[in-house]
């Protein structure tokens, strides 16, 4: 079989996607201690000059619950500077293909983003959210579904006339950490929610790894029945309970075609604390170890999709590497990127690691080089029939 039968036997699989990193949004808003400015602006423009075309620059919400994102402003001027620009374009990069994003979950937020967006520093494209238990939408935006929605309509029409793009978020599609089980159904029906009110694409998001990779291939596949246009929908999946990639495979073979993810697996709900310091965030942590609930890891994505033959948009994968080492420094710990850990897959043989003595060995016994089944033995191995027959 071939290796890239797999497309054959799931004909909506892409053979080409489009990867957003998000971290120094979603992934920064995790952490307990302050990740200076200077390294945010650092992140984001390097992983443009890799080829990362859809970014999360901040959170424009109120930094007295996410005092990480006190420094928006400074931090959407830093990728809007001049000298970055020059090392887009020297690079081959044009400026307008990177899709910078800012989260501004109530209508204050997508305001100051309009108003930036004014002077010239704000972002190409915002995101707000619903979920689809009430329980969980009140603890992150404090309102009720209807007036949320409304709310939500006003901002969209508002975004429009300012040139900004609109993202609309649908979470708990999987299940709620607060209220349990939740209905595709009405994630389906949020998604249309959201298009019938002029959203210009949908996250469908498991927020905290409640979705299991045949449920993900279920939801993908009933979402893309309906609404089949692949450039509306993004998978974002956080690795709670490690079914992480497992879950971009399964979107993949419904025909999802566009992914999130965050450097080194960093993000998960926002702290509540910073710098030993108490703040609001959204709460106390739904899980007992805070550093389980992050998002798939952006390089071992990249790695993957790689692997598998699909084209991950003009990335360049060495350099992704490069900067998750550089994250394990400026985080501080050990993060959870396998390839950053294992490499990638080797493409060439490695002599080092080779023992001495096989060719001598195969010499001494008679048999050729390449040989790898005893002479006299018939070129191809046939299964009696019994064993093809055998039943368990």
């Amino acid at each position: 079989m071939s290796e890239h039968d797999i497309f054959k036997v799931h004909p909506r699989m892409p053979k080409k996607v489009r990867l957003g990193d998000i971290c120094v949004r979603d992934g920064f808003q995790h952490e307990e201690v302050w990740i200076p400015t200077e390294a945010k602006i650092y992140y984001l423009q390097e992983l443009a000059l890799a080829g990362v075309k859809r970014l999360e620059a901040t959170n424009l919400g109120n930094p007295r619950l996410m005092p990480q994102f006190r420094d928006a402003e400074e931090v959407l001027k830093g990728i809007r500077d001049e000298f970055f620009v020059k090392r887009l374009i020297k690079a081959g990069i044009k400026p307008e293909s990177v899709e910078w994003t800012a989260v501004t979950i109530r209508e204050p937020s997508v305001d100051r983003a309009i108003r930036l967006k004014q002077q010239g520093i704000g972002p190409d494209r915002v995101l707000m959210m619903v979920s689809t238990d009430e329980q969980h939408h009140f603890a992150n935006s404090g309102t009720t579904l209807p007036e949320y929605w409304k709310e939500a309509e006003q901002c969209i029409k508002k975004c429009k006339d300012a040139g900004i793009k609109m993202c609309g978020t649908v979470s708990t599609i999987w299940g709620s950490p607060i209220s349990g089980p939740t209905r595709f159904e009405d994630a389906v029906e949020f998604t249309k929610r959201w298009l019938s009110i002029g959203a210009d694409d949908i996250e469908h998001a498991d927020h905290d790894g409640s979705a299991p990779p045949n449920q993900v291939y279920r939801y993908f596949s009933m979402i893309l029945d309906e609404i089949p246009n692949t450039d509306l929908h993004i998978g974002h999946f956080h690795v709670t309970r490690g079914w992480g990639l497992a879950n971009v495979l399964a979107a993949l073979m419904a025909g999802i075609d566009i992914f999130e993810g965050t450097i080194g697996g960093l993000g998960g709900q926002p702290a509540n604390f910073l710098d030993r310091v108490p703040v609001p965030g959204t709460g106390s942590y739904y899980y007992r170890d805070p550093n389980v609930v992050g998002l798939v890891t952006f390089e071992d994505m990249c790695v993957m999709m790689d692997e598998m033959g699909i084209d991950p948009d003009g990335i360049n994968i060495d350099r992704i590497l490069e900067i998750g080492t550089l994250m394990e420094k400026t985080v501080g710990r050990r993060l959870r990127s396998e390839a950053i850990l294992n490499g990638r897959i080797p493409k060439e043989a490695r002599e080092e690691y080779k023992r001495p003595g096989l060719d001598g060995m195969k010499k001494k016994l008679g048999e050729k080089p390449g040989q790898l089944i005893p002479t006299g033995w018939p070129e191809k191995a046939v299964v009696p029939a019994e064993v093809l027959k055998r039943e368990h």
